[in-house]
């Protein structure tokens, strides 16, 4: 296990670039090639997995794209934590990094899901999967995420940037 100032050094380190002990940082923040079954035989190995592609890519990859590129894979492992009911007995801490991913998602169906799980289970954070759900309703999308994913930004997103939807 590695300690959390360690830790810490480690995304530091990847965020400039050099570091001996990055690289498998980035090769398992990057999905490498998984699959969701491949990190649900257990409700601690996926709720780590959960954490390292949901959390993790935003947090050392932030300001590219690579921030992203594994949501429909935390996405996956998340609806089937929740559907094997692996959630049930997380303290609410714990919890809400279970349905994240589904309040990050550009899916409106995940969205619809965000909402009633956050709705039931952590109604305390609902005012986020709704903020977040109403992005995806109105545009399909996230627009504060268009420059970093050279998507062009139309006037009606601007706006909705300019008035603080980017989380």
């Amino acid at each position: 296990m590695v300690s959390r100032p360690c830790a810490i050094r480690l995304v530091q380190a990847e965020r400039n670039g050099r570091c001996d002990a990055a690289p498998p940082v980035r090769r398992h923040a990057g999905g490498d090639g998984r699959r969701a079954s491949d990190f649900t035989d257990n409700a601690k190995l996926a709720q780590a997995a959960i954490l390292l592609f949901d959390q993790v890519p935003r947090n050392i990859h932030r300001q590219t794209p690579r921030a992203f590129a594994t949501d429909k894979l935390a996405v996956e492992i998340a609806k089937s934590v929740i559907e094997q009911g692996w959630d049930n007995s997380l303290p609410d801490a714990q919890r809400q990094f279970i349905a994240m991913p589904l309040m990050h998602s550009e899916d409106i169906a995940d969205q619809e899901a965000s909402l009633a799980y956050f709705g039931k289970y952590l109604p305390g954070n609902l005012s986020f999967a709704r903020s977040h759900h109403e992005m995806i309703a109105r545009f399909g999308r996230f627009p504060h995420r268009n420059d970093v994913l050279g998507r062009e930004t139309t006037e009606a997103e601007q706006r909705a940037i300019d008035e603080g939807f980017s989380w």
